[in-house]
């Protein structure tokens, strides 16, 4: 067997010595022609193995560069050096992959995020897109464990799909017509869908929960996880074109009951990660500590990335109404003195990243859920409620990124949910296997939506939404 190596984590952490060991990995640095720092990417931590003088000739020597990939076999022994307890002292060394150390982009510096965003395909080997990436698996790994253990079925839902479940109109299209405008076309000149792949107009998903509702009046637990698409024209540090989602859905809940799971599942995660990755988070925590002091001191977050975290995992989140949220915005002296960009004047406000931010960061200084939106800024399928002005929806505010969760209950009353199509001018024949699920067996249910990137954002204390996906999607760039 070829591969009969040791992970250099499991080195590290086991603190023995006076055995033998392979290691197999990618060089960081190689001082004197004697150290070399070994990474193999289950730690941040690099394994220093010791080249003793006369072990490889001058050729061997002068492939053992920045990069390169190498196997190293020797005894594991107590250190001597500053910075590690143990080392290997190599008594063989294999040239697995070499690198031209003039041509490869990472070199033993700071590079910048923006410099790191254009070689994605090489980040992963920098201290700061491996602890990042640790954790995104490690979060992955918690959302399907905290559903297993409490019995959700976990529901694959189509990527291309003939819905716009969020009415947004922001879509990719998906077709095999031909671009160059010789499409077949109706007698009104648009195009003749029915000559499609499909037979009909279809779309890359924006959301599985229209999907997710009807397994859910089956299963009554389901939750999906998958990849959802935008095709929102936005160059901001928070979107993205492609992105995963996190749905569950459930029979039988009703608005608290919805708020209840958000906020066990939040902290049941953030909880994962804080005892599974304490060196990676402790690792981005300094990296975010450093970058906090090269800005204005009223600019720099109250809280560290650990302290942040431990906070919300901690602490009950704040409940409130939109319509407190919105007298306590209005009544700010942030919104007096026009310190928001989009000031809060009436009841109906569409409430901005900034007014969320505010009542995290400002007002009540912990995870904010607000609830009980106006009708007219939320989706046909929320449940309204008895005042006909409101629905029963819920947003999940967190420090520094503001709407981490989005959910609410589900219309579940048949001609309700009809009248709201009409009014939001939704085509109820285009989605009548949704109304399926009113028409036969109908009962309370809710569910919510979590950006897994967002939550990952928030997590690692990384400020750009692009640095927490390998290999981001936005306009204009597709690149890997």
């Amino acid at each position: 067997m070829y591969n009969k190596r040791t992970k250099i984590n499991a080195l590290l952490q086991a603190d023995t010595t006076n055995y033998e060991a392979t290691v197999m990995g990618w060089v960081r640095t190689f001082r004197n022609n004697q150290f070399i720092a070994l990474n193999d990417g289950s730690t941040n931590n690099n394994l220093q193995v010791v080249v003793a003088l006369g072990l490889l000739d001058d050729a061997t020597l002068k492939r053992i560069t920045t990069g390169a990939c190498i196997k190293a076999t020797g005894e594991i022994i107590a250190s001597l050096g500053k910075g590690q307890k143990i080392e290997l002292k190599a008594t063989s060394i294999e040239i697995l992959g070499d690198s031209d150390a003039e041509k490869f982009p990472l070199q033993p510096k700071k590079h910048s995020l923006e410099f790191l965003r254009e070689i994605a395909h090489l980040r992963f080997r920098t201290n700061t897109f491996g602890a990042v990436f640790r954790v995104r698996h490690s979060l992955a790994f918690a959302i399907h464990q905290f559903f297993n253990d409490k019995g959700f079925v976990y529901l694959h839902t189509p990527i291309i799909t003939a819905s716009d479940a969020e009415g947004a109109g922001e879509m990719f299209r998906v077709t095999t017509l031909p671009l160059d405008g010789t499409a077949p076309k109706n007698a009104d000149g648009a195009i003749n869908y029915k000559e499609d792949f499909f037979g009909r107009s279809t779309n890359l998903t924006v959301s599985g929960q229209l999907e997710g509702e009807l397994a859910a009046m089956a299963y009554s637990d389901i939750y999906t996880f998958g990849p959802t698409f935008r095709a929102e024209n936005s160059n901001t540090a928070r979107h993205l074109a492609e992105f995963w989602m996190i749905e569950p859905e459930v029979a039988f809940n009703d608005l608290e009951d919805n708020m209840n799971l958000a906020e066990e599942f939040i902290k049941y995660v953030i909880n994962y990660a804080l005892k599974n990755n304490k060196e990676d988070i402790e690792f981005l925590a300094q990296r975010l500590e450093d970058e906090e002091k090269t800005k204005p001191q009223a600019e720099r977050s109250e809280m560290g990335l650990l302290e942040k975290l431990n906070f919300v995992v901690n602490n009950q989140f704040e409940r409130l109404t939109y319509t407190e949220a919105i007298d306590i915005l209005k009544n700010s002296n942030h919104n007096k003195k026009k310190k928001f960009q989009y000031p809060v004047e009436n009841w109906g406000t569409d409430l901005q990243s900034e007014h969320e931010r505010y009542l995290v960061e400002k007002h009540f200084k912990k995870p904010v859920i607000l609830t009980d939106y106006p009708k007219e800024i939320k989706s046909f399928y929320m449940r309204m409620n008895d005042d006909g002005k409101t629905v029963a929806a819920m947003d999940i505010l967190a420090p520094g990124i503001g709407e981490i969760v989005g959910g609410s209950q589900r219309e579940e009353r048949y001609d309700k949910l009809v009248q709201r199509m009409k009014e939001m001018n939704v085509p109820a024949e285009e989605l009548d296997f949704y109304l399926d699920t009113r028409r036969f067996g109908s009962c309370i249910h809710a569910g919510f939506g979590l950006g897994f990137e967002r939550l990952v954002l928030f997590v690692t204390g990384m400020t750009n939404i692009r640095d927490v996906i390998p290999f981001p999607r936005y306009p204009k760039s597709a690149s890997f």
